[in-house]
């Protein structure tokens, strides 16, 4: 069922407090009571749930362009950005999909959120030259999550302006090499994803406030064993991309993604861990190069 918009006017809502105090201050605590403890779960137990070793921050506290308020959905989390009216990242978990999980009839528009402040609708990119790409995909997310979480999939705060040879050839195959071959590696990845920004400022041309992003990054980490140390994989992918180039050629470093996008991962990591996986180029653990020259679905 689709989550209902929130109504509720602050303004108005202030001086029905302070009356409701004045009348009945031991009923206004508990009102405070509940509402702390319902912030508390979500701070403390919810949001970590999602995330692996802590919430991407920016580099640069100061640099208003790597703000995000934080959007928790059924089976991801992301940090959205409403001045780009982009993700600057999503996060999720995959583990392998059972055999029989049944496959889900993909909803035919996506949604605006009702969180968000800028408005992105489903029409803001029509006739834009760009897809609606899916920073945590359809395929994965509604067949280890359920409905839910694949209408929250479809909500336009998770979704990024993607050429269209990227969107389904390249970003479509390594969408499937995560959960049929990553996750049946490793048992359970952590993924996080999101657009990367340099250069002109160039925004769609069907809706000005939605910035057209130049490339995109997934991160993967797993951890070998229990007690083992992470091991991570890093790709940048450039929107300009033809499609069919092996996966292989966008492998970098997590450091470099951090230098690309302002943002920091993994913070609650020991810092000599936390160095090592983020410095890390090898692709072995992750075998792909037995996955790298997939032919694209489309």
């Amino acid at each position: 069922m689709r989550r209902k918009k929130q109504t509720l006017n602050w303004l108005i809502l202030l001086p029905i407090l302070f009356r409701l105090g004045r009348k009945h201050p031991v009923l206004l605590l508990l009102i405070i009571a509940v509402g702390a403890g319902g912030y508390a779960y979500e701070v403390k137990i919810a949001r970590p749930a999602l995330l692996f070793q802590g919430t991407p921050e920016p580099l640069d506290a100061t640099n208003h362009e790597t703000w995000f308020r934080i959007l928790r959905n059924d089976g991801f989390i992301l940090g959205y950005s409403d001045l780009r009216g982009n993700p600057l990242w999503v996060e999720y978990a995959l583990t392998p999909a059972p055999e029989d999980t049944p496959s889900l009839k993909r909803p035919n528009r996506f949604e605006t959120d009702w969180r968000s402040i800028n408005r992105v609708s489903h029409d803001s990119y029509l006739q834009s030259g760009y897809d609606r790409g899916h920073m945590a995909p359809n395929y994965a997310i509604s067949r280890l999550y359920g409905k839910q979480a694949q209408a929250d999939s479809f909500l336009m705060t998770n979704i990024s302006p993607q050429k269209s040879k990227l969107n389904q050839r390249v970003w479509q195959r390594l969408e499937e090499v995560e959960i049929q071959h990553f996750a049946k590696i490793f048992g359970k990845v952590w993924v996080i994803t999101g657009p990367v920004f340099t250069g002109t400022v160039e925004r769609l041309p069907s809706a000005w406030t939605v910035e057209i992003p130049d490339a995109f990054y997934k991160i993967y980490i797993a951890e070998p064993r229990p007690g083992a140390r992470p091991v991570a994989l890093g790709f940048l992918i450039p929107q300009t991309v033809k499609g069919k180039e092996p996966l292989m050629q966008f492998v970098t470093s997590v450091d470099h993604i951090e230098a690309q996008t302002g943002l920091d991962f993994f913070s609650e990591l020991d810092d000599q861990i936390e160095d090592a996986i983020e410095a890390s180029v090898n692709p072995s653990p992750w075998k792909l190069s037995s996955v790298s020259r997939l032919p694209p679905r489309y």
